[in-house]
């Protein structure tokens, strides 16, 4: 149970702490922007069993310049990032590989297509139960408008039970594998209850959850998210 009463005899939420994203501080001084297939090969050598635990994620590394994140040019293949010491890399992981992951990512060095990333200390960081939500990517199938999208959006929350008040679809990216492209479009959903927030953070919604997809992020509004189209 995650409900407690307080002294007005009030509903009170609490944050369940079974899932929960960790902010790892870096030592790298340039990635490329399209860089979610070799960072999430470079996780899954070192941590095999996130190939099987749908719970996790590896978000994508966003420096301060590209709109807080939420902006991404149109044409990735030679563009480049430059981290600054504040750069984090965030991964979405179930309470008992926490302790584990932090161990084993401590002072690995990698090659990210080029570019050496080493990962530092790791610090937990709970979800945030706030009613606005936004995915920056949400793999989609090609052929499917926006419309489409937002129906097959509308089962996915079914299925979790969340009912939908207002929901937004926004900008298209793609992600180039050496295999193939993934496409995807951003999503907002809002007025969320606070259980319904964390759930669906808790959740996520689609595949390649490794590559950043899927993976829900609390807004204080929605303006910053309307400044993604």
């Amino acid at each position: 149970m995650f409900w407690t009463e307080n002294s007005e005899n009030k509903v009170v939420f609490v944050v369940p702490e079974d899932i929960m994203d960790v902010m790892f501080s870096l030592k790298c001084k340039t990635l490329p922007i399209e860089h979610a297939h070799a960072l999430s090969m470079a996780m899954h050598e070192v941590l095999p069993w996130l190939e099987n635990d749908d719970r996790a994620g590896v978000h994508l590394i966003h420096v301060a310049e590209s709109g807080n994140g939420w902006m991404r040019p149109d044409d990735t293949e030679n563009e480049i990032l430059c981290l600054s010491r504040r750069t984090k890399m965030t991964l979405r992981l179930p309470k008992e590989r926490i302790e584990e992951t932090k161990s084993i990512l401590l002072n690995k060095t990698f090659d990210i297509d080029g570019h050496v990333l080493t990962i530092g200390e790791g610090v937990s960081k709970p979800f945030v139960a706030l009613p606005t939500l936004f995915c920056r990517y949400v793999v989609t199938d090609p052929g499917d408008d926006e419309m489409a999208f937002m129906h097959w959006a509308v089962e996915r929350l079914n299925d979790m039970n969340i009912p939908i008040k207002k929901m937004m679809a926004g900008k298209q990216n793609a992600f180039k594998t050496p295999t193939d492209t993934i496409c995807t479009r951003s999503l907002m959903v809002a007025e969320l209850e606070e259980e319904q927030s964390v759930r669906l953070q808790q959740n996520g919604m689609g595949t390649h959850r490794t590559m950043g997809c899927g993976l829900f992020m609390p807004q204080k509004g929605i303006k910053a998210v309307n400044s993604d189209d």
